[in-house]
């Protein structure tokens, strides 16, 4: 009986450790879950959503990193937190962009000037179109037969004789572009475009930094 005992036992021990071996194998086998560092969800335009358009910056903020699909919708999510009269807000979302990307600048730019020279412009000089303070001085005020010829020459005059000219952050174009400033006009102007680079009007106010102007820029292929 003992050797009959011991020979099933032997049986069962064999047949135990193959078992495991195999279900060891198929395990090693299985493809494995890799799971990211750092937050995975976010909220971008009030929408809560696995976003692959989200990177920690140096500040250890989640930003967002502009893709041309995004950029249109940002800008038209700023126009509208804002109550721009420019509307409908996705058509200028997608002006601004435009236009930053004939001139290789920041998508950020102008509707940040906007903002800060007119409210994005519900303060302007009646019948003038000039929402962005060009050529507004003592002498007179430059008209323009609507708000998407005012972006257009602003656009390009911003590119030829600023950046170009290697003044490439708001602190920069402010010595030229409104030079009484006491320096409010670019802490105004890089407030707004780091509200569209988060897409949050409270850090746009809590971060403090002077911003790129070719940040985002898209180089012409």
């Amino acid at each position: 009986m003992k050797k009959l005992f011991f020979a099933y036992s032997w049986i069962l021990l064999t047949v135990g450790i193959m078992l495991t071996s195999i279900a060891g194998y198929y395990f090693y086998l299985m493809p494995k879950e890799v799971v990211a560092e750092g937050p995975t969800e976010e909220v971008i335009l009030g929408t809560n959503q696995l976003n692959p358009n989200y990177a920690a910056d140096s500040k250890g903020v989640t930003s967002i990193v502009e893709t041309k699909d995004a950029r249109a919708t940002l800008v038209a999510t700023f126009l509208e937190r804002h109550n721009s009269p420019l509307q409908p807000y996705s058509y200028y979302g997608q002006v601004f962009v435009n236009l930053a990307d004939k001139h290789e600048f920041d998508f950020r730019l102008l509707p940040a000037i906007a903002m800060q020279e007119s409210n994005l412009c519900k303060r302007i000089p009646p019948g003038s179109y000039n929402c962005l303070g060009f050529g507004i001085h003592e002498r007179g005020t430059l008209g323009f037969e609507s708000f998407d010829a005012n972006f257009a020459r602003a656009a390009r005059e911003l590119k030829m004789y600023y950046i170009d000219e290697g003044l490439t952050t708001p602190q920069e174009i402010m010595t030229k572009y409104t030079p009484s400033s006491n320096g409010s006009w670019a802490d105004s102007v890089n407030q707004w475009m780091t509200e569209m680079r988060y897409n949050d009007r409270d850090l746009g106010r809590q971060i403090d930094q002077d911003n790129s102007v070719l940040e985002f820029a898209q180089e012409k292929e």
